[in-house]
């Protein structure tokens, strides 16, 4: 659905050779001579514990007494060792903490003709001078919305991040595992292995039974599936069941049903940056209601996942992604 094309032009104007690409979703960008077969190759390489519903994931875990973090791990190591595979996620965490910490840093305005200001660094200082005596019992909540607004601000800027599942839902996943690393008593390294592992399992699911493509299905896919796969992994990593796991991830994309992508002026910036922070809270509310829980819930996340793709079949293209609908037309661009 995103396509744009690159002409290389001579001084008199000729036009020297072009070349189109499309953007598929998930960082997956494949030019014009690719069919609908081939924009993404399937990994043919046999797994132990192959799943594709999230009915599928529940029974491996029942059947092998495993975390659905622990399953990931094992299906890992048919392309790399374990170690390589713990390597590889922690230097995704340290991709992800560097990305808040330039946010907290680079102050100024975004680039592009809205104009807007950046709020992280202010944030981070307002935060950081009032946190030790601070008695606000949703201080924590303040946090989890800088982090979330600093990968985001640099996502807009062009900066480094980590597409967690996508870059216009960048700030979530980042977002919750560093509150879990600075608020959750005895988080480790561990722990973060096994947020992204869990948040690997759920994402595949979205991504095999739905899309996690704003221009496919509207923002549910991206901030719907990333608000479900930090919930699942918040879960897990404060001793959820496999079961609560699945809950939180059904609650995380539940109560984002039907959301539409409708960025003014087709930049990521609105609503895109606080959409991500309001996300992050409701994943790691999703994540403590499903552990107020024993996991017995009526919606399925398969049974969401579905209504996702479904209603994201009947959204009018308008709200898709291509800034014609919503938000888009209805604010003036300054």
């Amino acid at each position: 659905p995103n396509g744009m094309t690159f002409r290389a032009l001579a001084a008199d104007g000729r036009e020297l050779a072009a070349r189109t690409y499309y953007s598929v979703g998930g960082g997956f960008v494949v030019d014009e001579e690719a069919t609908g077969a081939d924009r993404v190759v399937a990994d043919t390489t046999p797994v132990r514990f192959p799943f594709r519903s999230g009915a599928e994931l529940l029974e491996i875990c029942a059947r092998e007494n495993l975390s659905i973090s622990e399953v990931m791990l094992v299906n890992e190591q048919a392309w790399r060792p374990e170690a390589e595979v713990r390597a590889g996620l922690l230097d995704l965490w340290a991709v992800m903490r560097a990305c808040v910490d330039r946010g907290c840093r680079r102050e100024g305005v975004l680039p592009g003709g809205l104009k807007v200001r950046r709020r992280a660094p202010g944030l981070h200082r307002e935060l950081s001078a009032a946190d030790h005596d601070s008695t606000d019992p949703l201080r924590g909540m303040d946090w989890v919305n800088l982090f979330a607004l600093a990968v985001n601000e640099e996502n807009a800027s062009g900066g480094r991040i980590v597409t967690a599942p996508t870059n216009g839902a960048a700030g979530i996943v980042p977002a919750v595992l560093h509150y879990y690393a600075r608020f959750v008593p005895g988080a480790d390294d561990d722990g973060v292995v096994r947020f992204l592992l869990t948040a690997a399992a759920i994402g595949i699911l979205f991504k095999e039974n739905a899309s996690i493509s704003g221009a496919e299905v509207g923002c549910q896919g991206e901030v719907g599936s990333a608000c479900a796969m930090a919930a699942g992994a918040l879960c897990e990593v404060l001793g959820g069941s496999p079961a609560q796991v699945e809950n939180a991830a059904e609650v995380g994309i539940e109560h984002n049903l039907g959301l539409t992508c409708d960025p003014v002026g087709g930049l990521v910036q609105i609503p895109c940056i606080e959409r991500n922070a309001v996300a992050s809270v409701k994943a790691i509310n999703a994540a403590r209601l499903a552990l107020a829980g024993d996991g017995t819930h009526k919606v399925s996340l398969d049974k969401a996942i579905k209504t996702m793709r479904d209603t994201g079949r009947d959204m009018k293209v308008k709200y898709k992604e291509t800034a014609r609908g919503g938000l888009a037309v209805n604010v003036i661009e300054c």
